[in-house]
């Protein structure tokens, strides 16, 4: 059967650590054809959502990870399924590509994650739906209530609603000569909404990535350990990945949103978990198939083409 991804440009990705290869590898172990494309190359007309799209040759080699053939203008419905892996930004071109997705719905393409769902689970705010399981949060663009907020908590992460990878994440304390400076660049002067969240000093054993595929909870996690100084976890941002089993606390988190994601057409979501609180639900393209398979050897990417199938009726 013939898969389709909605990529970044392939020359960017990284195939050591990327989880869009190690998705489309593990589909290509099982048969599958395989093809690519951009988010610029989808297009309406008629009726009809289409894609120009590009066949390709997967290798084992990281260095030299694909053959591409000639591309073709297809629909997408034609495919088997679609997998929507694009990075963010997410920004308004990113939305005009879910709706994109939703009218190939209308026509018979399945579609993973649901364009919908992406949309509707904005990766910080999504907490809220599972409120039972997070540290004290607040979302807001008043500068006054975020320093009330401050003040109340004495520790407190800051971040932007839309940021990635650790960017403008703040530690700010009570007394710190910085906080009205740090406020009011990470909220824009009052004119962007940020989170702000109660500092976990668990941080210090890392931010959990808990993978969450079809419904399943992955047994385990990739602990993203500060670097010396540092506050933030981010592979991005300098951390260290460490695979380690799910405790007590992480699989109660991963099961009580498993199933509820899973029936919102999330296919592949990842968890963010510090010490016992949940901190993000990350579904535009989360990552971490690679290095917990490699560190474990539980295959990830295995289990992630198993439930694609079944809920494509194919297995």
């Amino acid at each position: 059967m013939d898969f389709a991804f909605i990529l970044d440009p392939l020359p960017l990705l990284k195939a050591y650590k990327d989880t869009s290869i190690a998705m489309m590898r593990a589909l290509a172990a099982r048969g599958h054809r395989i093809w690519a494309t951009q988010p610029s190359e989808m297009y309406w007309r008629d009726g009809v959502t289409g894609a120009l799209v590009t066949p390709l040759e997967l290798h084992d080699d990281d260095h030299r990870w694909y053959s591409a053939g000639e591309p073709e203008d297809r629909r997408l419905s034609d495919f088997a399924a679609v997998l929507m892996r694009k990075d963010p930004p997410f920004d308004m071109e990113y939305v005009y590509a879910t709706y994109l997705l939703e009218a190939a719905e209308r026509e018979g393409a399945r579609v993973f994650n649901k364009p919908r769902g992406i949309r509707d689970y904005n990766e910080k705010m999504a907490i809220a739906e599972f409120r039972e399981f997070i540290a004290p949060t607040l979302v807001s663009r008043d500068e006054a209530r975020i320093d009330a907020f401050i003040d109340e908590q004495g520790d407190v992460i800051v971040k932007p609603l839309d940021g990635m990878g650790g960017v403008s994440v703040f530690r700010v304390r009570d007394d710190d000569p910085n906080r009205n400076v740090i406020v009011e660049t990470v909220s824009q002067l009052g004119t962007r909404s940020v989170m702000a969240q109660r500092f976990i000093p668990a941080i210090r054993q890392g931010d959990k990535r808990i993978l969450l595929i079809g419904g399943e909870v992955v047994p385990w996690s990739l602990a993203r350990i500060p670097k010396p100084g540092e506050t933030r976890g981010n592979l991005a941002a300098g951390g260290r990945g460490v695979a380690q089993p799910l405790s007590a606390r992480d699989r109660e988190i991963g099961e009580a949103l498993a199933k509820p994601l899973w029936a919102a057409g999330m296919l592949v979501v990842g968890i963010d978990v510090i010490g016992d609180y949940l901190t993000e639900v990350n579904v535009t393209s989360p990552t971490c198939f690679v290095e917990i398979t490699e560190q474990s050897g539980f295959d990830v990417g295995a289990l992630f083409a198993s439930r694609l199938l079944e809920a494509c009726g194919l297995a």
